[in-house]
């Protein structure tokens, strides 16, 4: 991993640590306020909902724009919607601090993966750099739960009291600011332009190749497995009085083991085939779902969510890997849209969803849902072996 890799992993971090700890900041709060669950699911959704709308739109900003422009804009976003939320901490205001904290980091997270693509050359390396990248979330997936449960349960005169909230929000708005310290002085690369043939290409096109389509639902199952334990960890915690720490803690060790598989990967990327390692994750998944919501303590939960974290830590950059090599690269911008609108446009629904299952089901029920449907996807992701790349672009 070379300097300028390092700097744009350290980019991603500080903004996707943002919107991480504003997720459990935010549903913590309304639950404090007395909010039911159902609105809590609502609350998360919004974090998906901007980068439904404008996944394509950044992705065809970033074809035409490169890196720093998009993530300037990004950091702007997610600051104001951070600081509103430190300034009026009411269930309104965290309702447009998550559509504003969560597109900002939709649309930063396709720039940065379109630039890294772009910069690398063939499969091995695509898999070795999406690997490092990868790392850029799973870490921020630890420091802002962490940071923000430690703040919320002692900046304030007592565990939980609202000044412990706002100094979580304050840092969650600092944070983006040092995105564009460590992005700004990043090279950007050539421009690639499509040969003219006198039609107008539209993104819908892209799923006329069969590939594309089986990894775009790959993708959505594995992020609806990213979204449930989201969501039902916390609710987990507090039906048990779990604090507010050990909560973010659970869903820290969740993101440290899925940083630590990413850190190995790349170590051993000209030997890993990216359809085995997507199939066994699901597999994995669905086995791990099955005794998550039986398990009676916090570190048997924190356990079960290390291996959780190895399975679904070991995915993206597979799912990346393959998405570079099935797309031509002049949309590779358009086709990362494509994706980002897909899982959040599920996790705007699934959230919803879970809300209203686990008041019919349970958690438990909820749970087993998830990740039975997983298991049975498992064979559409077996199904990408042998898929051909793409052909290789003309700059």
């Amino acid at each position: 991993m070379n300097l300028a890799l390092a700097r744009l992993i350290a980019g991603q971090i500080c903004i996707h640590a943002s919107m991480a700890g504003m997720r459990m900041a935010a549903p913590l709060l309304a639950l404090r306020e007395g909010y039911s669950a159902a609105a809590v699911g609502v609350l998360l959704a919004l974090f998906a909902l901007t980068q439904v709308f404008l996944a394509l739109p950044a992705g065809r900003y970033a074809d035409r724009h490169g890196l720093k422009r998009p993530v300037r804009h990004a950091v702007v976003a997610a600051v104001l919607g951070a600081g509103a939320a430190l300034v009026w901490p009411t269930f309104a205001v965290l309702c447009a601090a998550a559509l504003l904290t969560g597109g900002a980091t939709g649309a930063a997270t396709i720039a940065l993966q379109r630039h890294v693509g772009r910069a690398a050359h063939g499969g091995t390396q695509l898999r070795q750099v999406f690997s490092w990248l990868a790392i850029g979330p799973a870490v921020s997936n630890f420091l802002g739960p962490f940071c923000a449960g430690l703040l919320i349960d002692h900046a304030g005169a007592q565990a939980g009291a609202t000044m412990g909230f706002r100094a979580a929000f304050a840092l969650m708005a600092v944070l983006p600011l040092a995105t564009w310290f460590w992005v700004r002085g990043t090279q950007e690369m050539p421009p690639v332009v499509a040969a003219e043939d006198g039609t107008r290409a539209r993104a819908w096109d892209l799923l006329a190749e069969p590939g594309f389509r089986r990894l775009l639902i790959v993708n959505w199952l594995l992020s609806s497995c990213w979204d449930v334990h989201t969501f039902v960890v916390p609710l987990l915690g507090h039906e048990r009085g779990l604090s507010a720490s050990v909560i973010g803690s659970i869903l820290g060790a969740f993101a440290i083991a899925a940083a630590v598989i990413r850190v190995l990967m790349p170590l051993v990327a000209d030997r890993l085939r990216e359809s085995t390692v997507v199939t066994g994750a699901m597999v994995a998944t669905a086995l791990l779902f099955a005794v998550y919501p039986l398990l009676p303590t916090a570190v048997t939960l924190g356990a079960c969510s290390v291996l959780l974290g190895f399975a679904l830590g070991s995915v993206q950059p597979m799912i990346m890997s393959m998405l570079h090599q099935l797309t031509p690269a002049h949309r590779h911008g358009e086709a990362l849209g494509l994706r980002l609108m897909a899982i959040n446009g599920s996790s705007v629904v699934m959230p919803l969803l879970f809300g209203t299952a686990s008041a019919l089901v349970g958690l438990s029920g909820l749970f087993w849902a998830v990740g039975a449907t997983v298991g049975l996807g498992a064979r559409v992701a077996w199904r990408l072996r042998g898929e051909a790349p793409a052909p290789p672009p003309h700059p």
